[in-house]
C-alpha cells in the first residue's frame, strides 16, 4: 500500500478547514505530519490532538520556508492554504491582489521547488495541490482567486512532466463548495461574520464537508503505486459549474 512507502508529510494551511482535516488524516495513515499555518493557537491544539509538528510561519516568507524544513524528506506534500476576497477586479485593493497571488500561487511554487527535488532524488513522493472549480468554471468572484486557482491547475500538470520517469505522482482536487470558515474570513472573520456567512452559503444547502475532501485525498494516495489520480473534481450533487449569463442592457 503507497501509505506504507511514505513516513513524512508536510500540510499547509493545517490550522483548520480542509487543511487540519487532511493533517489528521495523515497522521492516523501513520505519517509525521508537519503542519504549517500562521495561527499558533489552532497548530497547537492540532499537534495536542494528532501529534503533528506545528510550525507557525507565513507561508509568504521563503526564506522562512527554506531554514524551516532545512533538511526535512517530504514525502507527501499537500498544498491545502488558500486565501480569498470578495468582489472582484472593480473593487479589489492592491493589498488584496498581492496577499491572493502570495498565498494561492507564490507559495505553492516555492515550496514545492524546495521539497520536490528531494523526492525525485529518492524516487518517490506524492503532491495534493488543492484548487477549486474556480479555476476551470467562470463565474461571480474574485478575478484574482480564479486566476491563481487556475495556475495550481496547470502547475498540477506539468508537475508530471517534470517529473517524468520518476515515481513521484501529483494530485489536483478541485472541490466545489466545501463548508469551510472561508466566507466568515471574507466577512471580517468576527463570531457575526461567520454566523452571516453560515446562513448565506452553508444554511438549508447540501455543501461537501472536509470528510469528503479528505476520502478524496486519501483515495488518491491509497491506489496501487502504478497509478496516478490526476485530478479529482468534487462538488455537491446539487451545485452545477459553470453556467452562461446574459446581461440585458
Amino acid at each position: 500500500m503507497p501509505f506504507a512507502d511514505y513516513k513524512t508529510a508536510l500540510v499547509t494551511g493545517a490550522s483548520t478547514g480542509m487543511g487540519a482535516a487532511i493533517a489528521e488524516r495523515l497522521a492516523k495513515r501513520g505519517l509525521t505530519v508537519h503542519a504549517l499555518a500562521r495561527n499558533e493557537d489552532r497548530l497547537t491544539e492540532l499537534a495536542d490532538r494528532t501529534g503533528a509538528v506545528p510550525h507557525v510561519l507565513d507561508l509568504t516568507d521563503t526564506a522562512a520556508l527554506a531554514s524551516a524544513l532545512g533538511p526535512l524528506e517530504v514525502d507527501v506534500l499537500v498544498n491545502c492554504a488558500g486565501v480569498s476576497r470578495p468582489g472582484n477586479i472593480l473593487d479589489s485593493t492592491e493589498e488584496d491582489l498581492d496577499e491572493i497571488i502570495d498565498v494561492n500561487l507564490r507559495a505553492l511554487l516555492q515550496l514545492t521547488r524546495l521539497t520536490l527535488p528531494g523526492m525525485a532524488q529518492r524516487d518517490l513522493g506524492h503532491i495534493v495541490n488543492i484548487s477549486s472549480i474556480a479555476g476551470l468554471y467562470n463565474f461571480y468572484g474574485h478575478t484574482a482567486y480564479h486566476a491563481t486557482k487556475a495556475a495550481v491547475h496547470q502547475i498540477s500538470r506539468q508537475l508530471r512532466n517534470d517529473t517524468v520517469g520518476k515515481r513521484i505522482r501529483v494530485t489536483e482536487i478541485c472541490p466545489g463548495r466545501v463548508e469551510t470558515e472561508i466566507f466568515g474570513r471574507n466577512l471580517g472573520g468576527s463570531p457575526e461574520a461567520m454566523e452571516e456567512a453560515w446562513q448565506t452559503y452553508y444554511e438549508g444547502y447540501e455543501s461537501l464537508t472536509t470528510d469528503d475532501i479528505v476520502n478524496a485525498l486519501d483515495y488518491a494516495i491509497e491506489t496501487p503505486r502504478h497509478v496516478n489520480i490526476g485530478m479529482i473534481e468534487i462538488t455537491p450533487t446539487f451545485q452545477v459549474p459553470g453556467g452562461l449569463t446574459f446581461d440585458r442592457r
